[in-house]
Protein backbone atom coordinates (compact mmCIF):
# COMPACT_ATOMS: atom_id res chain seq x y z
CA UNK A 1 0.00 0.00 0.00
CA UNK A 2 1.54 3.40 -1.03
CA UNK A 3 -0.47 6.34 -1.46
CA UNK A 4 0.33 10.11 -2.42
CA UNK A 5 -0.25 12.20 0.30
CA UNK A 6 -1.19 14.84 -1.69
CA UNK A 7 -1.79 15.48 -5.50
CA UNK A 8 0.99 16.97 -7.02
CA UNK A 9 -0.05 20.57 -7.49
CA UNK A 10 -1.02 21.01 -4.05
CA UNK A 11 2.44 20.62 -3.07
CA UNK A 12 4.26 22.44 -5.95
CA UNK A 13 1.65 24.90 -4.05
CA UNK A 14 2.62 24.79 -0.52
CA UNK A 15 6.32 24.76 -1.68
CA UNK A 16 6.26 27.30 -3.87
CA UNK A 17 4.43 29.94 -1.32
CA UNK A 18 7.23 29.00 1.04
CA UNK A 19 4.48 28.03 4.18
CA UNK A 20 5.55 24.48 3.76
CA UNK A 21 8.86 23.20 5.80
CA UNK A 22 8.25 19.72 4.95
CA UNK A 23 7.28 17.74 1.70
CA UNK A 24 5.68 14.48 2.36
CA UNK A 25 6.27 11.92 -0.04
CA UNK A 26 4.60 9.22 0.81
CA UNK A 27 2.35 7.67 4.27
CA UNK A 28 1.71 3.72 3.93
CA UNK A 29 0.20 1.84 6.99
CA UNK A 30 1.20 -2.07 6.34
CA UNK A 31 -0.11 -4.98 8.02
CA UNK A 32 1.24 -7.86 6.24
CA UNK A 33 2.86 -9.83 9.75
CA UNK A 34 5.70 -10.97 7.01
CA UNK A 35 5.96 -7.49 5.36
CA UNK A 36 10.47 -6.73 5.30
CA UNK A 37 11.97 -4.89 3.30
CA UNK A 38 15.16 -5.93 1.09
CA UNK A 39 17.71 -2.73 0.36
CA UNK A 40 16.01 -0.09 0.51
CA UNK A 41 18.16 3.11 -0.59
CA UNK A 42 16.53 6.84 -1.34
CA UNK A 43 16.56 10.62 -1.00
CA UNK A 44 14.10 10.98 1.68
CA UNK A 45 13.58 10.37 5.52
CA UNK A 46 11.92 7.32 6.49
CA UNK A 47 9.90 7.77 9.70
CA UNK A 48 8.76 4.30 10.71
CA UNK A 49 6.28 3.78 13.89
CA UNK A 50 5.93 0.23 15.20
CA UNK A 51 2.01 -0.47 16.25
CA UNK A 52 2.58 -4.20 17.26
CA UNK A 53 5.20 -6.73 16.62
CA UNK A 54 8.81 -6.88 16.42
CA UNK A 55 11.24 -6.34 13.57
CA UNK A 56 15.37 -5.71 12.98
CA UNK A 57 16.26 -2.85 11.27
CA UNK A 58 19.85 -3.23 9.41
CA UNK A 59 20.31 0.49 8.92
CA UNK A 60 24.32 1.35 6.88
CA UNK A 61 25.31 -2.23 8.53
CA UNK A 62 24.15 -1.28 11.78
CA UNK A 63 21.11 -3.60 13.29
CA UNK A 64 18.47 -2.53 15.81
CA UNK A 65 15.48 -4.21 16.92
CA UNK A 66 12.15 -2.10 17.11
CA UNK A 67 9.36 -3.16 19.09
CA UNK A 68 5.67 -1.17 19.81
CA UNK A 69 5.80 2.67 20.26
CA UNK A 70 9.30 2.47 18.76
CA UNK A 71 9.58 5.37 16.28
CA UNK A 72 12.87 5.47 13.87
CA UNK A 73 14.12 8.04 11.98
CA UNK A 74 16.08 7.24 8.60
CA UNK A 75 18.07 10.02 7.12
CA UNK A 76 18.31 10.10 3.17
CA UNK A 77 20.92 8.09 1.52
CA UNK A 78 21.46 5.12 4.06
CA UNK A 79 20.70 1.56 2.94
CA UNK A 80 18.85 -0.02 4.95
CA UNK A 81 16.59 -3.64 5.40
CA UNK A 82 14.16 -4.67 7.70
CA UNK A 83 13.20 -7.80 8.72
CA UNK A 84 10.09 -8.84 10.99
CA UNK A 85 10.85 -11.58 13.41
CA UNK A 86 9.65 -14.81 12.76
CA UNK A 87 6.21 -15.81 14.69
CA UNK A 88 5.31 -11.81 14.74
CA UNK A 89 2.29 -9.59 13.51
CA UNK A 90 3.07 -6.51 12.64
CA UNK A 91 1.39 -3.07 12.21
CA UNK A 92 3.59 -0.13 11.09
CA UNK A 93 2.79 3.00 9.78
CA UNK A 94 5.70 4.72 7.78
CA UNK A 95 5.98 8.46 6.70
CA UNK A 96 8.38 9.35 3.55
CA UNK A 97 9.64 12.92 3.85
CA UNK A 98 11.46 15.59 2.41
CA UNK A 99 12.48 19.29 3.38
CA UNK A 100 11.66 21.99 0.92
CA UNK A 101 14.66 24.24 0.00
CA UNK A 102 15.67 26.87 2.11
CA UNK A 103 15.15 30.45 0.15
CA UNK A 104 17.90 31.56 -1.14
CA UNK A 105 17.02 34.88 -1.69
CA UNK A 106 18.30 36.27 1.65
CA UNK A 107 22.17 36.71 2.37
CA UNK A 108 21.42 36.62 6.00
CA UNK A 109 21.21 32.97 8.05
CA UNK A 110 20.44 33.75 10.96
CA UNK A 111 21.03 29.84 13.45
CA UNK A 112 17.71 30.73 15.00
CA UNK A 113 15.48 29.93 11.80
CA UNK A 114 17.21 26.46 11.39
CA UNK A 115 14.82 24.04 10.45
CA UNK A 116 14.02 20.98 11.68
CA UNK A 117 16.08 19.43 9.07
CA UNK A 118 19.28 20.70 10.17
CA UNK A 119 18.75 19.62 13.89
CA UNK A 120 17.85 16.02 12.49
CA UNK A 121 20.90 16.04 10.83
CA UNK A 122 22.97 17.77 14.11
CA UNK A 123 21.01 15.37 16.20
CA UNK A 124 22.18 11.90 14.02
CA UNK A 125 25.37 12.60 13.51
CA UNK A 126 26.19 13.56 17.02
CA UNK A 127 24.48 10.53 18.72
CA UNK A 128 23.52 7.98 16.10
CA UNK A 129 24.87 8.06 12.46
CA UNK A 130 22.42 7.45 9.79
CA UNK A 131 19.45 6.94 12.09
CA UNK A 132 17.57 8.43 15.02
CA UNK A 133 15.38 6.14 17.66
CA UNK A 134 12.41 7.05 20.22
CA UNK A 135 10.57 5.26 22.78
CA UNK A 136 7.17 7.25 23.03
CA UNK A 137 4.58 6.22 25.21
CA UNK A 138 1.30 5.28 22.80
CA UNK A 139 -0.60 7.74 24.38
CA UNK A 140 2.33 10.05 23.04
CA UNK A 141 1.06 12.95 20.72
CA UNK A 142 2.91 12.15 18.13
CA UNK A 143 1.23 8.88 18.04
CA UNK A 144 -2.16 10.68 18.54
CA UNK A 145 -1.31 12.43 15.36
CA UNK A 146 0.19 9.70 13.28
CA UNK A 147 -2.80 7.57 13.60
CA UNK A 148 -5.32 10.93 12.75
CA UNK A 149 -2.83 11.44 9.82
CA UNK A 150 -3.62 7.94 8.73
CA UNK A 151 -7.65 7.92 9.40
CA UNK A 152 -8.26 11.89 8.01
CA UNK A 153 -6.33 10.74 4.88
CA UNK A 154 -8.20 7.22 4.54
CA UNK A 155 -11.32 8.94 5.22
CA UNK A 156 -10.69 11.62 1.95
CA UNK A 157 -13.50 13.28 3.33
CA UNK A 158 -13.81 17.39 2.25
CA UNK A 159 -11.22 19.39 3.40
CA UNK A 160 -9.16 16.68 4.29
CA UNK A 161 -5.75 17.17 2.13
CA UNK A 162 -5.31 20.85 3.95
CA UNK A 163 -6.10 19.31 7.42
CA UNK A 164 -3.36 16.78 7.09
CA UNK A 165 -1.20 18.93 5.73
CA UNK A 166 -1.82 21.08 9.23
CA UNK A 167 -1.44 17.46 11.32
CA UNK A 168 1.72 17.29 9.60
CA UNK A 169 2.92 20.60 10.58
CA UNK A 170 2.23 19.50 14.52
CA UNK A 171 3.56 16.17 13.87
CA UNK A 172 6.92 17.89 13.06
CA UNK A 173 7.15 20.31 15.90
CA UNK A 174 5.92 17.39 18.28
CA UNK A 175 8.95 15.33 16.76
CA UNK A 176 11.21 18.62 17.75
CA UNK A 177 10.24 19.17 20.53
CA UNK A 178 11.00 15.15 21.26
CA UNK A 179 14.18 15.42 20.20
CA UNK A 180 15.20 18.82 21.43
CA UNK A 181 14.27 17.27 24.97
CA UNK A 182 16.75 13.86 24.41
CA UNK A 183 19.43 16.27 23.31
CA UNK A 184 19.28 18.15 26.14
CA UNK A 185 18.83 15.03 28.36
CA UNK A 186 21.71 13.24 26.81
CA UNK A 187 24.42 15.88 28.21
CA UNK A 188 23.58 16.91 31.15
CA UNK A 189 26.46 14.49 32.30
CA UNK A 190 28.58 14.54 29.61
CA UNK A 191 31.44 17.73 30.66
CA UNK A 192 33.02 16.81 26.88
CA UNK A 193 30.11 17.20 25.44
CA UNK A 194 28.99 20.06 26.74
CA UNK A 195 33.01 21.70 25.91
CA UNK A 196 32.52 21.23 22.75
CA UNK A 197 28.96 22.85 22.31
CA UNK A 198 30.27 25.83 24.02
CA UNK A 199 33.16 25.57 21.46
CA UNK A 200 30.94 25.66 19.24
CA UNK A 201 29.19 28.32 20.54
CA UNK A 202 31.86 30.45 20.82
CA UNK A 203 33.20 29.75 17.43
CA UNK A 204 29.60 31.05 16.22
CA UNK A 205 29.78 34.25 18.21
CA UNK A 206 33.26 35.10 17.04
CA UNK A 207 32.11 34.97 13.45
CA UNK A 208 28.67 36.71 13.85
CA UNK A 209 29.29 38.96 16.35
CA UNK A 210 29.02 41.97 13.35
CA UNK A 211 25.15 40.52 12.84
CA UNK A 212 22.23 42.09 14.99
CA UNK A 213 22.43 37.95 17.05
CA UNK A 214 20.78 37.86 20.52
CA UNK A 215 20.77 34.73 22.77
CA UNK A 216 18.38 32.79 20.91
CA UNK A 217 20.61 32.69 18.06
CA UNK A 218 23.54 31.47 20.39
CA UNK A 219 21.73 28.98 21.85
CA UNK A 220 19.55 27.71 19.31
CA UNK A 221 23.10 27.25 17.31
CA UNK A 222 23.84 24.12 19.20
CA UNK A 223 19.91 23.46 19.77
CA UNK A 224 19.84 23.87 23.30
CA UNK A 225 17.33 25.78 25.64
CA UNK A 226 19.01 29.30 26.96
CA UNK A 227 18.53 28.78 30.67
CA UNK A 228 20.69 25.33 30.49
CA UNK A 229 22.62 26.68 27.42
CA UNK A 230 23.92 30.14 29.48
CA UNK A 231 24.30 27.89 32.88
CA UNK A 232 27.57 25.44 30.96
CA UNK A 233 28.34 28.15 28.96
CA UNK A 234 29.05 30.12 31.92
CA UNK A 235 30.51 27.22 33.95
CA UNK A 236 33.05 26.83 30.63
CA UNK A 237 34.10 30.58 29.83
CA UNK A 238 33.18 32.63 33.32
CA UNK A 239 30.78 34.53 31.35
CA UNK A 240 26.97 34.48 30.11
CA UNK A 241 26.78 34.12 26.32
CA UNK A 242 25.93 38.28 26.13
CA UNK A 243 28.55 39.36 28.13
CA UNK A 244 31.54 37.13 26.08
CA UNK A 245 29.83 38.61 23.07
CA UNK A 246 29.62 42.24 24.24
CA UNK A 247 33.57 41.53 24.74
CA UNK A 248 33.96 40.51 21.67
CA UNK A 249 32.28 43.38 20.11
CA UNK A 250 34.25 45.88 22.57
CA UNK A 251 37.90 44.18 21.51
CA UNK A 252 36.61 44.67 18.03
CA UNK A 253 36.22 48.84 18.62
CA UNK A 254 39.06 49.34 20.19
CA UNK A 255 41.10 47.47 16.84
CA UNK A 256 39.19 49.81 14.46
CA UNK A 257 39.83 53.14 17.25
CA UNK A 258 42.91 52.51 17.00
CA UNK A 259 43.64 51.38 13.36
CA UNK A 260 41.33 53.26 11.25
CA UNK A 261 39.27 56.81 11.18
CA UNK A 262 35.92 55.36 11.15
CA UNK A 263 33.17 57.46 13.09
CA UNK A 264 31.93 56.21 15.86
CA UNK A 265 28.76 54.97 14.32
CA UNK A 266 30.36 53.69 11.41
CA UNK A 267 32.33 51.37 14.17
CA UNK A 268 29.04 50.82 15.98
CA UNK A 269 26.95 49.35 12.97
CA UNK A 270 29.73 47.34 11.92
CA UNK A 271 30.23 45.74 14.76
CA UNK A 272 26.58 44.83 15.62
CA UNK A 273 25.31 48.08 17.79
CA UNK A 274 22.33 49.31 16.43
CA UNK A 275 22.72 52.73 17.57
CA UNK A 276 25.42 54.58 18.27
CA UNK A 277 24.18 55.70 21.61
CA UNK A 278 24.01 52.29 22.69
CA UNK A 279 27.21 51.67 21.47
CA UNK A 280 28.57 54.71 23.19
CA UNK A 281 27.29 53.39 26.94
CA UNK A 282 28.07 49.59 26.29
CA UNK A 283 32.07 51.11 25.32
CA UNK A 284 31.98 53.55 28.10
CA UNK A 285 30.63 50.87 30.70
CA UNK A 286 33.36 48.27 29.88
CA UNK A 287 36.47 50.57 29.65
CA UNK A 288 35.82 53.63 31.74
CA UNK A 289 35.72 55.76 28.68
CA UNK A 290 34.12 57.11 25.82
CA UNK A 291 35.00 55.39 22.36
CA UNK A 292 36.56 59.03 21.29
CA UNK A 293 38.33 59.21 24.55
CA UNK A 294 39.78 55.73 24.15
CA UNK A 295 41.00 56.44 20.06
CA UNK A 296 42.44 59.57 21.61
CA UNK A 297 44.33 57.59 24.13
CA UNK A 298 45.33 55.14 21.75
CA UNK A 299 46.29 57.33 19.24
CA UNK A 300 49.05 59.23 21.74
CA UNK A 301 50.23 55.98 22.97
CA UNK A 302 50.84 55.48 19.67
CA UNK A 303 52.89 58.47 19.00
CA UNK A 304 54.99 57.84 22.01
CA UNK A 305 55.91 54.45 20.88
CA UNK A 306 57.22 55.32 17.48
CA UNK A 307 59.36 58.62 18.88
CA UNK A 308 61.13 56.00 21.49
Amino acid sequence: MNNELFPRTWQEFMNSSGYMPVVVNSIERHFDADWSQTHSYHKYYEMVYVKKGISVFDIEGIKTTIGPNDIIIIKPHKVHTLKVQQGSVCEFIVLHFSFSQRKSNSSVYYPSDIPIEDFINFFTEQKTGPFLKLKVNHKNEIITLLNRIVTEQSEEQFGSEFLVYLLILELFVMISRVLKLEWERSILEDSLQQKELVNLAVQYINNYYERDINLSDICGYVFLSPSYFTRIFKKETGDSPISFLIKVRIERAKELLENTDNKANEIALSIGFSTQQHFNETFKKNTGMTPLEYRKMARSKQRNNHKI
